[in-house]
């Protein structure tokens, strides 16, 4: 590979040290291929860096082919296999580096998109797209995927993208957990988020009670069992949905008051009477951030504060999200951020404890809403907005009791951290719906009900496996069956793949096309009495975006735009005796401070140099800005 290719920097500040890209190498790259890579075993099961590939799903592609098509979803190295490609092939407007190694020791491998040629990522306004934090959300790594190669592609054919990486920096990371995706597609596993092993269920033991794959379909589903013992009875919590007329639905109720049981694909590894509650891992990367975050179950000593699931052992605990939020606060001239997930399918943003007009700025809340706006005209997502108040009560009332829902905090949240903490606009974007593509019962809730319509409608009923007799080693007499969990329920069908992935990366590139744009508009030199001279600056915003939220402001994440002149060091030494003296401003720094520029707001900046001498003088001015870019203009100063 080119060295032009290959980043290598010491990332002091944050303790992260990139790593130089080389040729892919998987039995290097990735430690489930080298022999020696350490495991632990989990229900007589290998887990961590060794999985062995038990099944192999038809939805997957598991080596890269000649074409990257998006019929089929990718593993890790295959994506890898990609990226690389590309940075070879687009060698002048991609750098390709490993951002950090995940918790089982894979590359995390991210990608800057700008044209080299017209200066530094870092002195350009930018946008961060990330996919891949949750294990089994794996649509949102193929949108970055997606997103990846339309724009290499149709850099120099189409010219609003090319106008985007000539004059802006583009940041994508299309795994931010490889060690889940490896699972998730390389075993009939899943869980929420990384692999790190944890009790979940706090008996003192780490990932012992997995779900299993009891009849060796490769897939995980539910098991229904029917409630025949007083002690079954007192516990059924699920009737069959009178909905459905082919007894398939299974719909939640009151302990005591349902006639089945109704369990992940398992058993009971531990014996306590809980099927499944222990599985591999158990944290949550997106309830990790440091904004708002509260101790993991359990870890409110006093038993009357709030805490969260998942949340970790202190914020920013896990390689992945700290390598995020590292990244970010390392290049604060990013102003547009996505981290997507999969299903529900929403714009989801901040706050996610309050409701936004209590803690947002008006004129910050405005530009979110037009954004909510903006994704639903590509997605036609059901719902956009906040977490705390849209998210938490998107169903409308609770199915069991018909009471209005009510908002919910949740905490750690990756949008709050963008927001409050870092002050940009930061998306959450959850992917897919399960197949709820219409309301076919008219209640005005997208459901399981309407996914299990439109899959009998336009899936050719692949989605849900009939229920199915099987005899369990420790409930009797079940039945297997459900929607398929990996390629229904959290995902869609692969020939559903492109659709969603598209949508939502077109959204993500449509607001990096609203990014902040300083442009300058012209440099002028005045020639004034007594050898002095005038300097004016005039430079405008032409983006769409302004160059600080209102947040950004309160928690200094961006600088005012300020302008600076710069001579030769020989030409301003001596002070009093100097050849060349900046008399206005007459601050020490010589700097004029300009606030923050807004969407198509012009502003101007003028110095007055006293030049001694006849001799003509050439300087630099330049215009800073931490999200709207960094320019310089030379001039010269003729006597």
């Amino acid at each position: 590979m080119k060295k032009s290719l290959l980043l290598s920097a010491a990332f002091l500040a944050s303790g992260i040290a990139f790593s130089q890209v080389r040729p892919f190498q998987p039995e290097k790259s990735f430690p489930e291929k080298n022999e020696k890579s350490k495991f632990y075993t989990v229900s007589g099961e290998r887990h961590g860096p060794s999985f062995f590939k038990k099944f192999v799903f038809p939805e997957v592609e598991y080596s890269p082919g000649e074409k990257l098509t998006f019929d089929k979803y990718h593993t890790v190295d295959v994506m890898y296999h990609w990226y690389e490609k590309w940075a070879q092939q687009f060698s002048e407007i991609v750098d390709l580096y490993v951002i950090d190694h995940s918790f089982e020791g894979r590359p995390i491998y991210q990608m800057t998109i700008t044209n080299k040629k017209t200066g530094k990522d870092t002195d350009k306004p930018a946008a961060y797209f990330e996919g891949g934090r949750h294990s089994g959300e794996i649509t949102s790594s193929e949108s970055i995927l997606w997103l990846t190669q339309h724009l290499l592609e149709n850099y120099g054919k189409d010219a609003e993208i090319t106008s985007l990486i000539d004059s802006k920096a583009i940041y994508l990371r299309p795994q931010n957990n490889p060690d889940g995706s490896n699972m998730y597609l390389f075993t009939e596993q899943r869980n929420r988020s990384t692999v790190r092993p944890n009790d979940t269920d706090r008996d003192g033991l780490l990932d012992e009670d997995p779900e299993e794959d009891l009849d060796g379909d490769g897939i995980i589903y539910q098991m229904r069992k029917k409630a025949e013992t007083p002690e079954e009875k007192e516990k059924a919590n699920f009737v069959i949905d009178p909905r459905d007329p082919k007894g398939r639905l299974m719909k939640r109720t009151f302990p005591g008051k349902g006639e089945y049981l109704v369990y992940t694909e398992g058993i009971d590894n531990d014996g306590d009477g809980s099927f499944n509650e222990d599985g591999v891992g158990g944290l949550d990367l997106h309830r990790n951030y440091p904004e708002n975050w509260r101790p993991n179950t359990g870890g409110d000593l006093t038993g009357r504060g709030y805490t969260q699931f998942g949340a970790g052992e202190y914020p920013l605990s896990e390689i992945e999200t700290r390598s995020t939020a590292l990244w970010v606060l390392s290049h604060p001239n990013i102003s547009v951020v996505n981290s997507m997930d999969t299903r529900v399918p929403m714009h989801l943003r901040p706050p996610s404890t309050s409701k936004s007009e209590e803690r947002m700025y008006p004129q910050d809340l405005a530009i979110y809403k037009e954004m909510d706006q903006l994704g639903l005209s590509f997605t036609a997502y059901p719902w956009a907005g906040d977490v705390y108040e849209t998210y938490s009560t998107r169903y409308k009332v609770n199915s069991m009791t018909g009471d209005p829902l009510k908002p919910e905090p949740l905490f750690g949240h990756g949008p709050d951290f963008g927001y409050f903490y870092y002050g940009s606009i930061w998306y959450g974007d959850e992917l897919w719906n399960g197949g709820a593509m219409k309301d076919y019962d008219g209640d005005g809730i997208y459901d399981e009900y309407d996914g299990l319509m439109w899959d009998d409608e336009a899936n050719e009923s692949r989605g849900f496996k009939p229920w199915t007799s099987f005899n369990h080693p420790q409930l009797g007499e079940v039945e297997l069956g459900g929607f398929h969990p990996k390629f229904f329920a959290q995902n869609g069908p692969a020939w559903q793949l492109e659709n969603w992935a598209k949508k939502q990366a077109l959204f993500n590139l449509a607001m990096a096309k609203r990014l902040p744009q300083l442009t300058v508009n012209d440099v002028k030199v005045k020639k004034l009495p007594g050898g002095e001279f005038e300097i004016t600056l005039e430079w405008t915003n032409s983006g769409k975006l302004p160059v600080a939220l209102e947040q950004a402001k309160l928690v200094k994440i961006v600088q005012e735009d300020r302008v600076s002149l710069d001579f030769d060091k020989e030409l301003t030494k001596g002070y009093e005796n100097a050849k060349v003296k900046i008399t206005t401003p007459s601050l020490y720094d010589k700097t004029i401070y300009s606030g923050y520029t807004g969407v198509g707001e012009k502003k101007t900046a003028t110095f007055k140099v006293k030049v001694e001498g006849n001799e003509s003088v050439k300087g630099k001015i330049k215009l800073s800005s931490t999200r709207g870019g960094y320019f310089e203009r030379e001039f010269t100063l003729n006597q």
